[in-house]
């Protein structure tokens, strides 16, 4: 799965996430199919967010697995979240902060279950951007989320983060942000680091997709807004050209 984003991120392809929330989605009841772009040949599907205590993971996971061919990553909360049943694990250290159960200790209490899980870990640096509001990671995580204005501060870090040895940087504004990350952002970060970006948070439009894509993300991640209006995609040619 790295490989499919590194390719795509190389020939500058425009991939979109579709992010669940298996505390919101459930497979048995609605279908992730009508959630997805007609085109799925650069889709993919995180899952992650709030925790679920009604319905283990991995059955969660294979129900969803019946539904669709297109990759799943899974995008833990916690410890609490994994399951092989995923293609590959987007394994978070959360870098905008200084909490060091997200710097370290959730990785250490997953090595002892993921060694017996048969799925790919890919290391992601996690950056929470500033987007407006208060969000659940802010609350979780118990950190403060980076400045938009402070551009230069962002980029460093996430090169730094590539200098350590993370595969992918993910630009994280938080579920309902009132503002994405900054196409700026995008930019910089993108003319500094040689790895993958993915974009997350606030993004209500294709006009904004299409500008982050531009700036350099290679991944697109949509979550509240198709939980909003699960019909986004429904149009002609698998696109709506502007959610407002």
């Amino acid at each position: 799965m790295l490989h499919f984003l590194k390719q795509a991120h190389t020939e500058r392809r425009r991939v979109i996430a579709v992010l669940l929330d298996p505390e919101k989605f459930d497979p048995f009841v609605a279908s992730v199919e009508d959630l997805l772009p007609v085109n799925q040949t650069d889709v993919i599907i995180l899952v992650g967010g709030s925790t679920r205590d009604q319905l283990p993971m991995s059955t969660w996971l294979c129900q969803l697995k019946t539904q669709t061919t297109c990759p799943i990553f899974l995008f833990p909360g916690d410890v609490s979240q994994l399951s092989d049943q995923a293609d590959a694990l987007l394994f978070l250290q959360l870098l905008s902060g200084d909490n060091p159960e997200y710097l370290i200790g959730q990785h250490e209490k997953a090595v002892p279950i993921l060694e017996k899980m048969d799925i790919e870990i890919i290391p992601t640096a996690y950056l929470l951007i500033d987007g407006g509001t208060v969000t659940s990671v802010e609350q979780l995580t118990i950190t403060k989320p980076l400045d938009q204005h402070n551009i230069d501060l962002i980029s460093r870090r996430a090169k730094a983060a590539e200098w350590l040895g993370h595969q992918l940087v993910y630009l994280e504004a938080g579920s309902g942000a009132m503002k994405a990350v900054s196409p700026e952002i995008v930019q910089q970060v993108a003319n500094r680091c040689s790895i993958p970006i993915l974009v997350g948070g606030g993004i209500r439009s294709v006009a904004v997709m299409e500008q982050l894509w531009e700036a350099g993300a290679t991944v697109v991640v949509l979550g509240t807004i198709l939980e909003q209006q699960p019909d986004f995609f429904s149009t002609v040619n698998g696109t709506k050209t502007c959610l407002q």
